[in-house]
């Protein structure tokens, strides 16, 4: 009996030193990529693998990741627009747009999701793409780190440059330099919009050659840029800019 209690309290204490190592790997994950920039993500790679086993000639992704100061302030203002118009406000979950895709999806018809931008981030940048219940608990998990350990101005930062809108074109630097031939930092609001358009599904639509679909979306999310107030919506969590 003394033997068997001595094995519970092992495996007991085991399972406590890996769920407190988990955790101070997760953390410290999450602090590295809050000042460095991500290599590359799970998805990058998927799509990467994906492109291969087709048989591209170039399976390569396009990714360059860019500061927030290097990017035009319409873009931050159009994701934000477009995907979460409530980012400033909450803490990593907007819990009536969970509430309202339920009970569109409940309905039937085309599954609509609730995610905010920072449990975007959270899966694009830390996780595998999956609907499971536990891929789901994590989610929420790392989306509470990095509202916690980021902030709100390195989560949309990260997010543009993640972003998927095109595809293997991952982030506003590289989609803004492969459809419209110029830098992030030089894009307009019509631009932006059109990119923030497609991020949806990014391998059905294109911001090179726009469905109609995606031209009626670039308006509606270009007249939600003026709705909100234009870039000094996001101001407060905008860097400054050295003058030129």
């Amino acid at each position: 009996m003394a033997k068997k209690r001595l094995g519970l309290r092992q495996i007991k204490l085991l399972f406590v030193k890996l769920v407190l190592s988990l955790f101070l790997i997760s953390v410290a994950w999450v602090l590295v990529y809050r000042w460095v920039a991500p290599p590359a993500t799970l998805h990058m790679l998927k799509r990467r693998a994906e492109a291969g086993a087709t048989g591209k000639e170039n399976p390569g992704i396009k990714y360059k990741f860019v500061s927030l100061e290097e990017m035009s302030d319409q873009l931050p203002l159009a994701v934000v627009a477009s995907e979460d118009q409530k980012f400033l406000q909450h803490s990593g979950f907007d819990f009536d747009a969970i509430s309202d895709a339920f009970q569109r999806n409940q309905k039937g018809g085309n599954m609509r999701g609730g995610s905010t931008i920072s449990q975007q981030v959270a899966k694009n940048v830390f996780l595998w793409h999956g609907r499971s219940y536990l891929r789901k608990a994590v989610e929420a998990y790392f989306t509470v780190l990095i509202e916690v350990l980021w902030g709100k101005q390195r989560i949309l930062e990260v997010y543009l440059n993640i972003a998927e809108m095109g595809d293997g074109v991952f982030g506003v630097e590289a989609a803004s330099r492969q459809y419209f031939k110029k830098p992030a930092s030089e894009v307009g609001r019509w631009q932006a919009s059109l990119l923030a358009a497609v991020l949806p599904n990014p391998i059905r639509y294109s911001a090179n050659r726009p469905s109609g679909y995606i031209l009626g979306r670039r308006v509606r999310i270009a007249r939600a840029m003026g709705r909100l107030g234009g870039a000094t919506y996001i101001k407060e969590i905008l860097p400054e800019k050295d003058e030129k």
